[in-house]
């Protein structure tokens, strides 16, 4: 009895010394949903999205965005009217490694020899490292060096892999080891 009288005063005391749980730093937000299967998609002939003589691919896909990807550098990126985009963005750029990033620009994405061509759903366009599909709803562009990407979706707009563990690294870090 008498033990179990002094764990009850130790444990009150302790709970007592304890430091307030209140200002403990927020959680870090969830990461955000895994993006869909670009790759399961039907693959479509890039050369039928050529413009600009050829020099980069352009395409269209539901909800007036206006997507390209370029021959010469391998970047890639939409522009227009984005649900739910970070800061309200209206411009999501990337290129062949790394990851793509939001931003707001005055100027469309892309301004060519001729209009860009609806993307059908249910396919995706590929060069290099870089693929871009939709499936009528959701728009997603994802590299295949390092698996970021974006999508754009009416249920938000976001980043893919923002950064890599195996690739982005402080000097001198093995990301197996601590």
């Amino acid at each position: 009895m008498r033990m179990r009288g002094l764990f009850s005063v130790m444990a009150a005391a302790a709970a007592m010394s304890a430091p307030a749980i209140a200002g403990a730093e927020p959680a870090p937000p969830p990461p955000p949903p895994p993006g869909p299967n670009i790759n399961a998609w039907e693959l479509v002939k890039p050369s039928a999205y050529a413009v600009n003589d050829g020099t980069m691919y352009a395409f269209t896909v539901p909800g007036d965005i206006t997507c390209v990807i370029s021959r010469g550098t391998g970047g890639y990126g939409c522009s227009g009217p984005f649900p739910a985009a970070p800061n309200g963005a209206n411009v999501v750029s990337g290129g062949q490694v790394g990851a793509p990033g939001f931003a707001n620009a005055a100027n469309a994405i892309y301004v060519g020899d001729q209009p860009a061509q609806p993307l059908p759903a249910n396919s995706r366009i590929g060069f290099q490292n870089v693929s871009c599909g939709t499936d009528g709803v959701v728009t997603a562009c994802q590299n295949s060096f390092d698996q970021s990407g974006f999508v754009i979706s009416p249920a938000g707009s976001y980043i893919l892999n923002p950064s890599n563990p195996l690739l982005d690294r402080p000097e001198g870090r093995n990301p197996y080891f601590n």
